[in-house]
């Protein structure tokens, strides 16, 4: 019997910066395809900052095929009510790439993603870095934060659908 191949798109969504990883499983094993960011237009209008998010994250849906994507849960303290609704715009079109390329959506929560990478939900940005890094047999720590974030929604999705 043959491990099935699986590509699995991971993506931390922002509205300046949004990090992307893909991850090619087999088996037990991951191998790192793909990581990086889709910035935001910097001075632009809220649609073209959308619009460059959409973009940039359908162009890796096409490059790289993925099967399926696993995406961050909005989280937003409640004294910041604005962040939430500009965060679910980004989200929105990110998932909007997704579905016009008929990929399967997972959500996970941020402290979800912690605990089953590191064995905490409180875990610090360095000890998400250092348990991707080790995961993923990298030479250096993912960065910028971003791409780090999106590879460990990309493993977190993979153990869960595995289990």
């Amino acid at each position: 019997m043959t491990d099935q191949q699986t590509r699995i798109l991971g993506v931390d969504p922002g509205l300046n910066t949004t990090g992307y990883g893909v991850l090619e499983a087999r088996g037990k094993r991951l191998q790192l395809c793909e990581a990086g960011v889709v910035r935001g237009a910097a001075r632009g209008s809220l649609t073209q900052r959308l619009g460059n998010i959409h973009k940039g994250i359908a162009e890796v849906i096409a490059a790289f095929q993925p099967e399926v994507m696993a995406i961050e849960e909005l989280y937003s303290h409640y004294k910041r009510p604005r962040t939430a609704i500009l965060m679910g715009h980004a989200r929105g079109v990110i998932c909007l790439a997704a579905a016009q390329a008929g990929l399967e959506v997972h959500h996970y929560s941020a402290t979800q993603v912690k605990s089953i990478l590191t064995g905490s939900g409180r875990a610090s940005k360095g000890q998400v870095q250092r348990a991707i890094q080790r995961e993923l047999g990298l030479l250096t720590l993912p960065e910028p934060p971003d791409v780090a974030d999106a590879l460990a929604i990309a493993i977190c999705h993979h153990y869960l659908k595995r289990f």
